[in-house]
């Protein structure tokens, strides 16, 4: 799928680029805790400012119900700042004609960041006339949040009715990666899938099956398994919405299921491994919370197999010692196999976030910036944002 992209626009000097960026970061005491979505759209940013082209970077934090203090952008402005070794200034969402004066002011490479988009109502209503309003501030639109492309918003989809609209340097990346893992993937192809949510999961799972080799599951995906097959599974965390699609799926020779469990209290205590098959845990302060040690050796026998491979979700509770061995452990070996033997995808935030601790994100291929774009995108499903790129 061939998108288009802002490196083949000839003069972009003295243009003014709305540029919807993700800068939806972690926030303490005014200081970004983790800048890794900031330094991923460095290299549209400065394209553009060699291109001298003026630069407005849109984006969102958190969900805000109207003006929230809390949620301004300025700590994000000043992070970015340190990049640039600019001082970032942050514009007015909420009186846009008066943001379009300082705009005319600007000088060629100049770099400036809209306030909250999600301030204004019409930012998530995909409202028409504030869609109009942001068009109003700039001459073409570049799309490189990757991690809100799956929505419809004035910031994603709206202003590209009006504008002249290409992706961005980091959405790029982000589309080539995953088509490469996807449309033409090198065998075997092994997914590795887990996390909580079983409405995200299920259509990647449906999907991928005709595509992978192997599916290995863990976390939210294997407890509900368990669960619809009868095991008695304690407090563990189970989806049952979802019991005809567990069974239906899961009972696929492709999916390959752990033959052991760690079981244990949600404080880490009595913790021990468990077959899967001996599995009855009828005192509720007990539940499954990671893989366990036969089930991380099985595993790694396909990783390690892999000529593509993807990974999203945690194998369990990994923030709780000691149930971080799993969810540790599928890391080390995707990212052991990646760069090199294997082409490797990551994504979901609880996936990056391990990768990221473990020092292990540079060995990783394609680490996504966007957890449920990423899934909608695996599970076959068209993202608004993408579709309006389409050449």
């Amino acid at each position: 799928m061939k998108i288009k992209s802002i490196q083949q626009v000839n003069n972009l000097a003295n243009k003014i680029a709305l540029v919807r960026v993700d800068f939806n970061v972690p926030i303490k005491a005014d200081k970004v805790l983790d800048n890794y979505k900031i330094k991923k759209s460095l290299a549209t940013i400065k394209f553009l400012m060699e291109k001298r082209a003026k630069v407005i970077l849109v984006s969102h934090l958190g969900r805000p119900d109207g003006v929230d203090k809390k949620l301004s952008l300025k700590p994000v402005a000043a992070e970015l700042g340190k990049f640039l070794q600019k001082n970032i200034r942050l514009l007015d969402v909420l009186d846009l004609k008066k943001t379009r004066t300082q705009i005319d002011k600007l000088f060629p490479s100049a770099v400036v960041m809209l306030e909250n988009i999600r301030f204004v109502k019409g930012e998530e209503e995909c409202s028409e006339q504030f869609s109009k309003e942001l068009t109003g501030l700039a001459d073409i639109f570049v799309l490189d949040g990757f991690a809100v492309a799956h929505r419809q918003a004035a910031s994603v989809t709206g202003v590209a009715k009006y504008l002249p609209v290409y992706g961005g340097l980091l959405l790029e990346e982000e589309i080539e990666g995953l088509n490469r893992g996807l449309k033409s993937p090198k065998k075997p192809f092994v997914v590795v899938l887990g996390g909580k949510k079983m409405e995200t999961k299920i259509p990647v799972l449906k999907n991928l099956l005709k595509k992978a080799n192997y599916i290995l599951v863990g976390g939210g995906i294997l407890n509900t398994y368990l669960w619809a097959k009868g095991y008695k599974v304690g407090n563990s965390l189970v989806d049952k919405n979802f019991k005809k699609d567990i069974l239906r799926y899961c009972s696929k020779r492709k999916v390959i299921l752990p033959v052991d469990v760690i079981v244990g209290t949600k404080e880490g205590k009595l913790a021990r491994a468990t077959a899967t098959k001996n599995l009855n845990l009828k005192n509720k302060d007990l539940a499954i919370y990671d893989i366990g040690p036969k089930t991380i050796r099985l595993f790694s026998h396909y990783i390690k197999k892999a000529k593509t491979l993807v990974w999203n979700g945690a194998m369990g509770y990994f923030e709780q010692h000691p149930y971080e061995y799993g969810t540790y452990s599928v890391a080390r070996l995707v990212a052991a196999r990646a760069k090199g033997v294997a082409f490797g995808i990551t994504g979901g935030g609880e996936t990056v976030e391990v990768l990221k601790k473990l020092h292990l994100i540079s060995d990783i291929d394609l680490a996504s910036t966007g957890g449920g774009s990423m899934l909608e995108y695996l599970s076959g499903k068209k993202l608004p944002g993408i579709e309006v790129l389409k050449k």
